[in-house]
C-alpha cells in the first residue's frame, strides 16, 4: 500500500477522497447484507427489503442518466448480455452505463431502454424469471424488465452500483477510480481468516456466529421478533469472512485479481472432483446464464447427420427447461418422475436405446441428458453416477444443473461422467453475482473472439469470484459429510413437526425411516387447508417473522403434477392468466434450510403454523408476545417504516 504521506498533495487528496467514498460504500453494502434475500416471490421481511432496494436501484440509474422512468426501464446485465440486448435495439432507443465506467469491478451494466422499443417475442436468454407461467406446451413470458434478466441478478452488486451512482452525483466522476488497498496475495484473501485453525463441527458453530444480520429483529403482529430465514433455496445469506474477501479483492491490482481467478478455478476443480487437465471453468452471472451458454454452443455445432434431441425431466427448474425448448433445431423430451421426485432411470435407458442404439426414430438422436442435481421443490438428489454412466454408454452427454446441490452434498464430476456442470455462488453463501460452468475441454463451440468475451464478461466481477472461492474454502473446512448430517437431522425434526399441524399436506418424501430419506435434502413443500400458498407465506411472515417462499418456484410442471392440475384446468388457467395477469396461480409453500438454521427455527415455524391452523400450540406460548399483538393496519404501517428505514441506511433519504 502506498504511504499517502509521501505523495504530492493533490494525489494524496484524491486518494483520501476515494478511500472515504469506498468506506461509505462498504458501510452501505454491509447494511444490504444484513437483510439480504432473493428478490420477488418471497414472503419474508428480508425478501421484501431486498426487492425494495433492488427496484429502487432501477430508479437511481434512470435518474443518474436523466431519463424519465415513465418512458424508460433499466435492465441489469453483464457485459455480454448487454451487448446481445443492444443488438435488438435501435441506437437511439437506449442508454447504458456500467460499473466499469465508474471504476468499480462489480460486473454490472445497466441498459436503460425506451419502453416502446422493447422487443417482443422470446427473449435472447431464457430461464428463471423470464416466464410468468408455463406448461409442457405453452409459455406466458414475463413483463419488462424481468423478461431480459434471466436467472437471479447480481442483486448485491446492483444495489452497490446504484449507491455508487448516488455518491458520484455529490463527489464527482473520478471518485471510484480506486487506489489500491492493502497489497495482499490471492492466497491471503482466499485462505487466511480468523477461523482458519478450526474445522468440522467446531468451525460450523463458530461460522454461524459470523452470519451477517444474525439476530436481526423484525416487526410482526406479535411485536419485534428475531427474523427466521427458511428461504435458503432461493438464495443464501453470507458470513463476515466471505464479505471480507470481497471487499479486499475489489482493491487489488490486476495481477492479484488474475491470481484470484485462477485460484478459484482450482478450488472449483478440487471441490467438485473435476481435474483441470480435462475440465475447464467459465464464470458467468448465474446458473441460468451458464445453461444458456451450453444451449448456444449446441446450436453452433454441426448436426447435419442427425436431428438432435435434449432429454430432461418433469422436475426441472425453468432455467433447465426453457432454454432447451426455445432454441432452434433441437427437440426437447421429458422423463417422468415419481411422487417423491425421482427420475425414471429405466425410461432413461429405454429412450437412449431406442433413439441412439436402435435408431428407430430416423435421424433423431439424444445428444444431451440435462437434469437437476437436486430438486428445488422436492429436495431429492437423483443418482447422478447412474445417470452419467447410462448417458455415456449410449453416446449422450450429461449436463447437471447443480444450483441446489453444491452447498449440500459432495460431488465427483469425473466419477459421474458429467460433461457440463452449472451452479450459482449465491446459493452457497456468496451472494455477489457469480455463476459457474465447468465443462469437458473442447465441448464449447464458440469462436475465439466470442469465447474471449464470454470469459471476460464473467471475470469482471472479481468480488463475486473471490466470494465463491472463500465459500468453497469454508465448506471444505467444515466438511460436506458434516453438512449433510446436520441438514438431515434438521429435516427429520422439520417433518416430524409439520406432520402434527392440522390440515397440512406434505409433498414428496415424508417418511424419515424410508431408505430413500438419505437422498432427501432440507427442502420441504406443503400446503395448509384453507390457505393459498401466498397467503400462508404472508401469515408466517406477519405472525412469526419467518421467511419462506411460495408459488411454483420456477418449476411449474412438477408443481402442477403435485397439485393434480388436469390438462383441462391447465388450459383454463392459461386463459384466466392472460385475461388477469395479476392473479396468483396455485402453488406450494416451501421451507429450505441452510447452515445457519437450528432447532429453534424449526420450533418457531411449527408453533406459528399451529396458531394459523387453529390448533393450540404444544409449545408454551410467549405471554409477552401475546400482550403486544397489533392489528393488520398497524403492522402494515410498521412494515412501511421498516422498509423506509432500511432503504435510508443504504441509499440515504432520497425517496
Amino acid at each position: 500500500m502506498i504511504a499517502t504521506a509521501t505523495l504530492p498533495y493533490e494525489e494524496k487528496e484524491v486518494r483520501e477522497k476515494a478511500s472515504q467514498a469506498f468506506a461509505e460504500l462498504k458501510r452501505s453494502i454491509y447494511e444490504v447484507l444484513k437483510t439480504y434475500s432473493n428478490v420477488h416471490r418471497g414472503s419474508g421481511h428480508h425478501s421484501m427489503v431486498t426487492t425494495h432496494l433492488f427496484e429502487q436501484a432501477r430508479s437511481i440509474v434512470l435518474d443518474y442518466l436523466g431519463l424519465d422512468k415513465n418512458n424508460y426501464v433499466a435492465i441489469f446485465c453483464t457485459t455480454r448480455r448487454a451487448q446481445k440486448l443492444k443488438t435488438l435495439l435501435h441506437a437511439a432507443a437506449y442508454f447504458s452505463i456500467s460499473s466499469d465506467d465508474i471504476g468499480l469491478p462489480l460486473g454490472v451494466t445497466a441498459v436503460a431502454v425506451r419502453r416502446k422499443a422493447v422487443p417482443d417475442g422470446i427473449p435472447f436468454q431464457t430461464g428463471g424469471g423470464t416466464a410468468k407461467l408455463i406448461s409442457r406446451e405453452w409459455i406466458i413470458w414475463g413483463k419488462m424488465p424481468d423478461k431480459f434478466e434471466a436467472g437471479t441478478p447480481a442483486i448485491v452488486n446492483i444495489i452497490a452500483f446504484a449507491k455508487a451512482l448516488l455518491m458520484l452525483k455529490q463527489t464527482g466522476a473520478k471518485t471510484f477510480e480506486l487506489p489500491f488497498g492493502e497489497a495482499l496475495s490471492a492466497h491471503e484473501i482466499l485462505f487466511r481468516d480468523e477461523l482458519e485453525n478450526l474445522s468440522g463441527k467446531e468451525l460450523l458453530l463458530e461460522l454461524k456466529k459470523t452470519l451477517i444480520g444474525d439476530g436481526l429483529q423484525v416487526p410482526t403482529t406479535e411485536g419485534m421478533l428475531k427474523f427466521v430465514n427458511l428461504d435458503n433455496g432461493a438464495s443464501t445469506p453470507t458470513f463476515s469472512t466471505v464479505w471480507d474477501a470481497v471487499s479486499k479483492a475489489w482493491l487489488q491490482p490486476e495481477p492479484v485479481k488474475r491470481n484470484i481467478i485462477q485460484q478459484v478455478k482450482s478450488l472449483c476443480s478440487d471441490f467438485l472432483g473435476a481435474s483441470p487437465e480435462i475440465y475447464d471453468t467459465v464464470f458467468t452471472s448465474n446458473t441460468t446464464e451458464a445453461i444458456n451458454l451450453v444451449t448456444e454452443s449446441l446450436t453452433n455445432e454441426d448436426h447435419q447427420e442427425v436431428e438432435p434431441v435434449v432429454l430432461n425431466t418433469l422436475l426441472e427448474h425453468n432455467s433447465n427447461e426453457l432454454p432447451w425448448r426455445t432454441i432452434p433445431g433441437i427437440s426437447l423430451m421429458r422423463l417422468p418422475v415419481d411422487a417423491e421426485g425421482f427420475m425414471d432411470l429405466e425410461s432413461l435407458e429405454t429412450l437412449l436405446i431406442e433413439y441412439n442404439q436402435k435408431k428407430i426414430y430416423g435421424k433423431k438422436r439424444i445428444i444431451l441428458v440435462a437434469v437437476s442435481g437436486a430438486s428445488n421443490v422436492l429436495g431429492v438428489y437423483n443418482d447422478l453416477e447412474k445417470v452419467g454412466e447410462t448417458a455415456h454408454r449410449y453416446g449422450a452427454r450429461l449436463l447437471v444443473d447443480a444450483a441446489q446441490l453444491v452447498a449440500h452434498r459432495k460431488v465427483a464430476m469425473e466419477i459421474c461422467n458429467i460433461d457440463y456442470f452449472v451452479f450459482s455462488a449465491h446459493k452457497m453463501y456468496a451472494p455477489f453475482g457469480t455463476g459457474v460452468l465447468i465443462y469437458l475441454k473442447g465441448l464449447l463451440s464458440f469462436s475465439g473472439e466470442e469465447m474471449k468475451l464470454i470469459r471476460s464478461s464473467g471475470e469482471e466481477n472479481i468480488g463475486g469470484i473471490a466470494a465463491l472461492g472463500k465459500a468453497l474454502v469454508l465448506l471444505q473446512r467444515v466438511g460436506m459429510d458434516i453438512i449433510r448430517e446436520e441438514e438431515q437431522h434438521l429435516t427429520r425434526q422439520l417433518l416430524r413437526g409439520l406432520k402434527q399441524v392440522r390440515g397440512l399436506e406434505l409433498y414428496g418424501i415424508t417418511d424419515e425411516n424410508s431408505p430413500v430419506f438419505l437422498k432427501k435434502g432440507g427442502v420441504v413443500v406443503f400446503n395448509l387447508k384453507g390457505y393459498m400458498a401466498n397467503k400462508l407465506a404472508q401469515k408466517l411472515a406477519e405472525q412469526g417473522g419467518i421467511g419462506v417462499r411460495y408459488g411454483c418456484h420456477c418449476a411449474h410442471i412438477i408443481v402442477k403434477q403435485l397439485l393434480h392440475i388436469s390438462p383441462f384446468l391447465e388450459g383454463l388457467q392459461h386463459h384466466i392468466f392472460r385475461l388477469f395477469p395479476g392473479i396468483t396461480p396455485p402453488g406450494v409453500t416451501r421451507v429450505s434450510l441452510g447452515l445457519q438454521n437450528d432447532k429453534n427455527d424449526i420450533d418457531r415455524l411449527i408453533e406459528v403454523l399451529h396458531q394459523i391452523s387453529g390448533k393450540p400450540s404444544e409449545i408454551k406460548e410467549n405471554a409477552a408476545m401475546k400482550s403486544t399483538t397489533i392489528n393488520a393496519m398497524q403492522f402494515k404501517q410498521q412494515m412501511t417504516d421498516y422498509l423506509k428505514n432500511t432503504s435510508e441506511k443504504v441509499y440515504g433519504s432520497i425517496f
